[in-house]
């Protein structure tokens, strides 16, 4: 049997194939959005891309809350009463369909007059009349057409946020400053006539001071700052020598113009702190598209509904108190600590427990925030309002207030320290010296060594290798949150990984069947059973089984918790848990669904995780250089598994709870052990903030992530030692510059002792080891790029196929 794929989505008509207009579709909802599309006269859509959409979702109800004023205040940009703009996040936006369709959005409703699409963001901004259409029809209309945004409650809490945009303001400062002060300093470095010496020299050197005075008192002003709190908090960062450098520059420039004494270092100065922003600049490399600060807020919902004398009232979330009744629609999640009171639930609560399968819950049983039901609508009564409930606790820890930065001390501030105690040192000795020899010369020699040993080489050397090496690992889908995170990635010896969704995939699964044989016609009606049930291991079992004719059962009965049966003809069968088909169950760690057919029992199917690719290979790399750990919050099923796909001496930990988790990482931080931890759920939030290094993995992206330092894509999940391996070249890249920077400053230390500093030289030098410096780490970190992106292959798996080339020639030979 063909398998037909949905003109509109490109999903396979499994389920249902429905014919409109000579086209196949999954669904109605697909067709829908296909018939609006062409009473609209949008159907170009499908032309820029083949089956661009996504399957619009049941919302009945979802955005009723939309229609309260404090959360539309909160959530728009401009309100004037009459016009509203709004910027939405809308996950499925992944082609050029997208964004023409939501660019045309005026098409499908006229009191819309403007929409604009962020592609790199994946938002869209939209102005619209408020008056006859509200935030709530924009939303029903984007969620109808497949575009469904996603709004939580960060959003409400966050509001309208601000960018910081100082960095760019200062750059552009010291840029205008030192490109004007280089200009005026020509005359000067080329010595032109009399004529401009006495008509405008003093001119172009008070110009050149105007010039230096925003370049100090603002552009360099952090620097200052910083060496202000460091030396208060009795440590010498790299500041300290920077800022010292800067205020002698500008002093000493600033006494020479004043008394005659020549044109000073202004050119030097501007063109110091200007690199020196650029540094920071260019290492300040952010992904807007991604959020590396995600807490529970960012997964609830804004508002839900609570039931009130029989009316259904939106309510938002910080609202709720002990007693009200909520009702919760599929699919959405439970925000607070409450009791099942009515309904069927099925709980996924892998968010929080990081356990894969979800779980039945009968009237009365408690129930947990965070958990998201999965089966129909229940009506449940709440015990805790949102900050005293299970899930807001795991926030509560004194780790997510830590800033791993603070207690790191990075390459550049170890250095720094001994520097700028050999600066001050070769000043004094230099200074004594000239006061003995020729007092005339020896403040000269002292400001000279301060200008000239300035570290600006050995600061800009760690900020353009870290800031090139977090375009190239953005590239590879490996987006880290700054440049310190790649250096403490480089002094890790320990790896604790998470087993579900981690180093298993979330989007295939495996199952082996155990038992009698089925029929031919037991495996059509098998096939058409689980066909009808939404259940997850239903939907599991329903892919991986292989096609058979579609057929119209008689009977179908799902029972929540317990299983499913059906008829056809003569003929009945039961799938589901061993107590329902009426047999014991000697597998309880392993999850398994049963089958019987015409009440006799045939046999179970068995699942396992399917788990990612390359892990066996990535898992016996890592060994030999770290200490691996799987701590996982599933059970023990796939313990024999894991042995025979892991090393032998890697540590096996189950059923930890996200807080087991966090203490072990504490444990053996405290052993001395500098941790890497890779996770991707909310349960493992505690033990990526608690680690040196977090790492979330995700499917998508742009979806789903917890709190971290970095995110990794799955795809690139067997890249994960060469990252690793890449993070830790990258500091002897930045070894050798600091050596290549210690050179320049032995050459111009020799003209700063000597008395012989002349501004062209420093105007030479200073922009030179500047300059270098940034070629070099530049290309050599490309380099690397280029051997992360071919890593070479293993000797062992070279020889083998070598080996094995050899064998089948002497083969074929014989």
């Amino acid at each position: 049997m063909d398998k037909v794929s949905c003109f509109h989505c490109g999903d396979l008509c499994n389920s249902e194939q429905i014919t409109y207009d000579n086209k196949s579709f999954c669904c109605n909802g697909c067709k829908t959005v296909y018939e609006i599309f062409s009473e609209n006269d949008l159907t170009c859509y499908y032309d820029l891309q083949s089956a661009p959409g996504s399957t619009p979702k049941g919302i009945q109800g979802k955005y009723d809350f939309l229609s309260q004023e404090n959360i539309i205040e909160k959530l728009t940009e401009f309100n004037d009463g009459r016009n509203q703009i709004v910027t939405l996040y809308i996950p499925h936006i992944h082609c050029s369909s997208c964004i023409w369709i939501l660019e045309n959005l005026n098409k499908l409703n006229t009191n819309i007059s403007a929409s604009q699409v962020n592609f790199g963001k994946k938002t869209v901004r939209v102005t619209y009349n408020s008056t006859n259409f509200s935030l709530k029809d924009l939303v029903l209309l984007l969620s109808s057409i497949g575009y469904e945004p996603y709004i939580s409650l960060e959003d409400f809490q966050t509001g309208k946020k601000s960018i910081n945009r100082q960095l760019i303001y200062k750059l552009g400062v010291a840029g205008f400053a030192f490109g004007n002060v280089m200009f005026l300093s020509f005359p000067e470095y080329f010595e032109v006539g009399e004529y401009w010496l006495e008509q405008y020299k003093h001119l172009f050197r008070w110009l050149m001071f105007a010039f230096s005075l925003p370049v100090v008192f603002y552009a360099g002003q952090d620097y200052f700052i910083s060496a202000f709190k460091g030396l208060r908090s009795k440590l010498l960062n790299i500041d300290v020598p920077i800022a010292l450098g800067i205020a002698v520059l500008f002093i000493r420039s600033t006494v020479e113009i004043m008394f005659d004494l020549g044109s000073g270092f202004f050119d030097s100065l501007t063109g110091l702190v200007f690199f020196l922003l650029l540094g920071k600049f260019f290492q300040q490399k952010t992904y807007s598209f991604l959020s590396f600060e995600r807490d529970y807020k960012s997964y609830f919902p804004i508002a839900v509904t609570k039931l009130e004398q029989g009316e259904e009232i939106p309510t938002q979330v910080y609202d709720i108190k002990k007693g009200d009744r909520l009702l919760i629609r599929n699919e959405e999640l439970i925000p607070v600590d409450g009791i099942l009171i009515n309904g069927k639930a099925r709980i996924d609560y892998s968010f929080v427990t990081g356990e894969s399968e979800t779980v039945s819950k009968q009237s009365g049983d408690k129930l947990f925030a965070g958990g998201k039901q999965t089966s129909g609508v229940i009506e449940m009564e709440t015990l805790k309002s949102v900050e005293q409930s299970y899930l807001t606790q795991l926030w509560s820890n004194d780790v997510f207030n830590k800033n791993k930065e603070s207690g790191f001390t990075t390459l550049t501030n170890a250095i720094s320290k001994r520097f700028t105690i050999a600066v001050l040192t070769i000043a004094i000795l230099a200074t004594s010296y000239w006061l003995i020899v020729d007092a005339s010369k020896a403040m000269n020699v002292f400001t000279a060594v301060l200008i000239i040993a300035c570290p600006c080489a050995i600061a800009l050397s760690a900020p353009f290798t870290y800031g090139n090496l977090l375009r190239i690992f953005g590239k590879l889908k490996f987006y880290v949150k700054n440049a310190s995170v790649i250096e403490q990635l480089a002094h890790i010896n320990t790896i604790i990984f998470d087993k579900t969704g981690t180093i298993t995939s979330n989007k295939k699964s495996t199952a082996t069947y155990e038992g009698d044989t089925l029929s031919p016609s037991e495996e059509i009606l098998l096939k058409n059973t689980l066909r009808s049930s939404n259940h997850p291991l239903s939907r599991t079992l329903y892919d991986i089984l292989d096609e058979h004719n579609i057929i119209s059962l008689n009977h179908f009965q799902e029972y929540v918790g317990k299983g499913i049966e059906a008829t056809y003809n003569n003929d009945s069968i039961k799938i589901g848990s061993a107590a329902f088909v009426g047999q014991m169950d000697t597998s309880v760690l392993n999850t398994t669904v049963h089958i019987s057919s015409n009440n006799q029992y045939k046999g179970k199917y068995t699942f396992y995780n399917s788990y990612r690719k390359g892990i066996s290979k990535l898992f016996n790399k890592l060994k030999k250089h770290f200490d691996l750990v799987i701590l996982s919050g599933d059970n023990e099923g796939e313990l024999e598994n894991l042995k025979k796909l892991l090393p032998s001496k890697t540590k096996l930990i189950f059923n930890q709870k996200p807080d087991d988790k966090l203490e072990y990482i504490k444990y053996h931080q405290t052993e001395g052990a500098k941790v890497l931890m890779v996770g991707d759920g909310l349960n493992d939030a505690g033990a990526l903030a608690q680690s040196d290094v977090g790492i979330a993995i995700s499917e998508n992206v742009n979806v789903f992530s917890p709190a971290c330092d970095a995110i990794l894509d799955a795809s690139k999940f067997d890249k994960l030692y060469h990252f690793i391996k890449t993070s830790k070249q990258a500091i002897t890249i930045i070894k050798w510059s600091f050596l290549l920077s210690f050179i320049y400053n032995i050459i111009g230390l020799y003209f700063a002792v000597t008395g012989q500093l002349a501004p062209v030289i420093a105007a030479i030098l200073m922009p030179l080891s500047s300059i270098s410096i940034v070629v070099f780490t530049t290309i050599a970190t490309n380099i690397l790029g280029k051997r992360l992106r071919k890593p070479k292959h293993d000797k062992n798996h070279i020889l083998k196929n070598q080996s094995h080339v050899i064998l089948n020639h002497n083969f074929k030979q014989v």
